[in-house]
């Protein structure tokens, strides 16, 4: 059931995937994406999320862009970040740029 969703994450990053030590498995029912062993972003039943600072996803909720993740109905919102729900509606250079974004803000986290 995850294999779709890891194989449709792999493609996502296929365009920078050599520039960044980055590893797609699997994800509960999807995939994730790491970054020198940290998550930044999961492609899962619920869309794709990914992990910015809290500024960032502020600015995205307040501009309607995205909301907030939840990996299970009533679970907590996870903090940090953002849902896109509908991603396939969502244009392919604004999906590589939040993927850029939450890979940069991954590996400052490390730094």
């Amino acid at each position: 059931m995850a294999q779709p969703y890891l194989d449709q994450l792999l493609e996502l990053i296929s365009a920078i995937e050599g520039r960044h030590n980055l590893l797609c498995k699997h994800f509960f029912s999807g995939a994730a994406l790491y970054v020198e062993g940290r998550i930044c972003a999961s492609l899962t039943p619920k869309g794709l999320a990914f992990k910015l600072p809290k500024s960032r996803c502020d600015e995205l909720f307040d501009q309607g862009k995205a909301v907030p993740l939840r990996y299970f109905e009533r679970s907590p919102i996870k903090k940090g970040y953002i849902l896109l729900p509908d991603f396939k509606a969502i244009s392919d250079t604004d999906i590589s740029s939040y993927i850029e974004e939450c890979i940069s803000h991954a590996a400052e986290a490390d730094a």
